[in-house]
């Protein structure tokens, strides 16, 4: 009987690669995740440039003898995707790829051990028991990593520093202790070579709060605040970040699908604690497809809206200066109707670019969501409110549609009032199933220039902008083939949106292929 290898550092070297950031960076980040997810108050970081050697310790729950054996393992963990930061178990074993040894001690009760770690070969990674050498005192988990380069940045405070504020900028920010206060009850402390981190906010000129709240619910979901400077921020301050149990996830516009015209100088960070279960395995974007992907999707519509809705209130016109639509973009958008209901069965989270509005004339597949109550927390009733502090909350009432499935009784309407118009603010999650509600399409084409950009065109909200400054775009405007490459494009664009990246090609042929059925169609309508 043949038995299963690993090479072990091979599989450390792809699991590095798999996060977006340096190695060191990584290790730091992970180390300081688990910390937080042991439920840590004071999180200790001390370096020793003559040993060399990081330590990070901090006062959490510790773990007993036998998790501390399992902690050894790969891909092992006690951890709850959704509930913590952390649930792989791998992140901590990249330290082995920069260091010589790590040494792990953790207490727990009368749970007092430690373990020495370390690879010897390419396949063999052993450890062994050893005494405590005393590095946590009552309770909680201490890792020193003893380096292999006496340069490392591990070494070097200001990069820590600078790590802790950009990764765990929610937690530094006193703005933000009351959306974390229901998963970090105390605050969190870092303290680094015996100095602990100042907490900071982000003053600017324009500072304006941002909540979005679920329907009937006082308690935001999510919050932070939007901050507009006159002169250009800092290239890694732009755009909004948001964060889930403090540790930020993305950064920048291009993940929100908004493009305002001052984006340089328009920044923010709204902390989201219910995409937690959306998270990817390195912790630095979110899962796109299945019904986690709905649910980050039903999340970003939210903050897409109430984002768009301060942006205008600050009188950011993007739109402005956008040349007029071509006339090659009318057909095609007219086809993109047909393509998204042919598509729409088999890539159901096409269903986010459809308006569910009253009176449709065509018929998509975005379901109503599922019966299976959620106590009203469901990302199913995400409703995104911008307000200042001082504001009195805002009562909401549902939708008639909404008051009938709760069962709520609906609010008789005064004399010669106009009828309610449904709220674009409530973000749905697509459902698998139940009744097909009439809806309209909510697609469009628009251009923009974009010299440095590679991009064919990118989604913004339910809008796909060309980028009329390509090489290929120009070179179709001067052999007529326009509507092609629109239709391309407008196929690029949607892939990262309807399928995950190694599916893409199918995804673009499929949507040609519908496309020009589409075609074919009409014309045998005009032959009629």
């Amino acid at each position: 009987m043949g038995e299963t290898r690993v090479d072990l550092l091979h599989l450390l070297e792809d699991l590095r690669d798999a996060y977006p950031g340096g190695t060191e960076e990584t290790i730091l980040t992970e180390i300081v995740a688990n910390s937080l997810d042991s439920g840590a108050t004071t999180i200790t970081i001390s370096t020793d440039p003559a040993a060399p050697a990081l330590t990070i310790g901090d006062d959490g729950m510790g773990m007993r003898r036998r998790e501390l054996r399992r902690y050894h393992d790969i891909a092992a963990s006690t951890k709850v995707r959704g509930e913590r930061i952390g649930f792989a178990g791998v992140g901590i074993k990249i330290g082995l790829l920069v260091s010589r040894q790590v040494l792990t001690e953790t207490r727990l009760g009368k749970h007092h051990v430690a373990t020495a770690w370390g690879l010897s070969s390419r396949h063999r990674a052993p450890w062994r028991w050893v005494a405590p050498p005393g590095l946590v005192a009552e309770r909680g988990t201490a890792v020193r990593l003893t380096l292999a380069n006496a340069l490392s940045p591990l070494l070097d405070p200001g990069f820590i520093e600078g790590v802790l504020r950009r990764q765990f900028q929610s937690l530094l920010d006193p703005a933000l202790t009351e959306i974390l206060a229901g998963r970090y009850p105390r605050d969190v402390d870092f303290v680094l070579n015996g100095a602990r981190l100042v907490k900071q906010g982000w003053s600017a000129p324009d500072v304006a709060p941002i909540a979005v709240r679920l329907a009937r619910k006082r308690k935001p979901a999510a919050a932070g605040y939007m901050v507009r400077d006159p002169l250009p921020l800092p290239e890694e301050r732009r755009g909004i970040a948001v964060s889930t149990f403090g540790k930020v996830i993305k950064r920048g516009w291009d993940w929100l699908g908004v493009a305002p015209s001052a984006g340089e100088r328009v920044g923010g960070l709204i902390e989201v604690p219910g995409l937690a279960e959306c998270l990817t395995l390195n912790k630095a974007d979110f899962v796109r497809g299945g019904a986690r992907g709905a649910t980050y999707l039903a999340y970003r519509k939210a903050v897409q809206e109430a984002v768009s809705r301060q942006l205008a209130l600050w009188g950011d016109a993007r739109d402005a200066g956008e040349p007029a639509r071509r006339r090659a973009a009318r057909p095609v958008e007219r086809d993109l109707e047909a393509v998204l209901i042919d598509l729409a069965d088999e890539f159901p989270l096409l269903a986010t670019l459809v308006e569910q509005r009253a009176g449709g004339q065509r018929r998509l597949p975005a379901g109503r969501p599922s019966p299976r109550p959620d106590d009203g927390h469901g990302p199913a009733a995400l409703l995104a409110v911008s307000e200042p502090e001082s504001a009195e909350p805002i009562v909401r009432e549902l939708p008639p549609a909404a008051r009938a499935e709760t069962g709520e009784p609906a609010a008789e309407a005064p004399e010669g009032a106009e009828p309610a118009q449904p709220r674009t603010a409530e973000a749905r999650l697509p459902g698998a199933r139940g009744p097909r509600q009439p809806a309209r399409y909510g697609l469009s084409i628009k251009f923009e220039a974009r010299p440095n950009d590679s991009e064919l065109a990118r989604l913004v909200e339910s809008t796909v902008r060309v980028n009329e400054a390509h090489p290929a775009y120009r070179r179709a405007v001067a052999s007529r083939s326009e509507g092609y490459h629109l239709a391309l494009a407008t196929a690029l664009a949607l892939a990262p949106l309807a399928v995950e990246p190694a599916k893409e090609h199918a995804f673009v042929t499929a949507f040609l292929t519908s496309w020009g059925a589409a075609i074919e169609r009409q014309k045998s309508s005009r032959r009629r």
